[in-house]
C-alpha cells in the first residue's frame, strides 16, 4: 500500500492534488487549535496526529486543487465553530485561498456536475470533484463511497482513512 501511495504522489507532484471537503476541514481546524480537531462535530473522527499527517501529505504537491462547492461547504462548517477560532479559521482560509502559488480552484459548472452519471448518489460537490479531477489531479478523501467510485472509474484516489490506518510518512 505504501508503494502505490508513493507513486501516485510522485506521479501528482506536478499536476496537484484535490483535497475533499472534510480533510480541507481538518486542515484549517488543526491549524487554529490542534486539540479543536476531536472536539468539533465535524473533525471529531480525527486526531490531532492526522492534521500532522495532512501536513506531509500537502508539501509533496506543487499545487492544492479545488473548486468553489469545496470551498462552499468548508466555510459552512467553518462558521459553526466558536469564537475566537471561527474568525481564526476564517483568517487562514482567507490567506489559503490567496495563496495563488499554491492554489488553483477550478469552476465545475453545476449542469456539467449533475449530469454525471452518478450525481444522485454523490450530490453537487463530489460530481463536480468527478469532473475535475478525471485524468488530471490526484484526489484525497475521506468518503468511503466516493473513494471506492472513484477507483471504480480509473480516477486516481487516496482514501486518506487507508493512509492513518497504515501510518503511512
Amino acid at each position: 500500500m505504501k508503494d502505490v501511495i508513493n507513486s501516485l504522489i510522485r506521479r501528482y507532484h506536478q499536476k496537484g492534488i484535490l483535497i475533499d471537503t472534510n480533510i480541507l476541514l481538518l486542515y484549517f481546524v488543526g491549524t487554529v487549535n490542534r486539540e479543536r480537531i476531536t472536539r468539533f462535530n465535524r473533525t471529531q473522527q480525527f486526531i490531532p496526529e492526522d492534521y500532522d499527517l495532512l501536513l506531509i501529505i500537502i508539501s509533496k504537491f506543487r499545487k492544492l486543487v479545488t473548486t468553489p462547492n469545496i470551498l462552499t461547504e468548508v466555510s459552512n462548517f467553518v462558521d459553526k465553530l466558536v469564537e475566537p477560532e471561527r474568525s481564526q479559521c476564517f483568517a487562514i482560509f482567507a490567506l489559503f485561498v490567496q495563496n495563488v502559488d499554491m492554489l488553483d480552484e477550478y469552476y465545475v459548472k453545476s449542469l456539467d456536475a449533475v449530469n454525471t452519471e452518478k450525481f444522485w448518489k454523490f450530490g453537487l460537490t463530489d460530481s463536480g470533484i468527478l469532473t475535475l479531477s478525471k485524468g488530471k489531479y490526484l484526489v484525497l478523501t475521506d468518503d468511503f463511497k466516493l473513494a471506492n467510485y472513484l477507483q471504480s472509474v480509473e480516477v486516481d484516489v487516496i482514501n486518506f482513512n487507508n493512509i492513518r490506518v497504515f501510518n503511512w510518512k
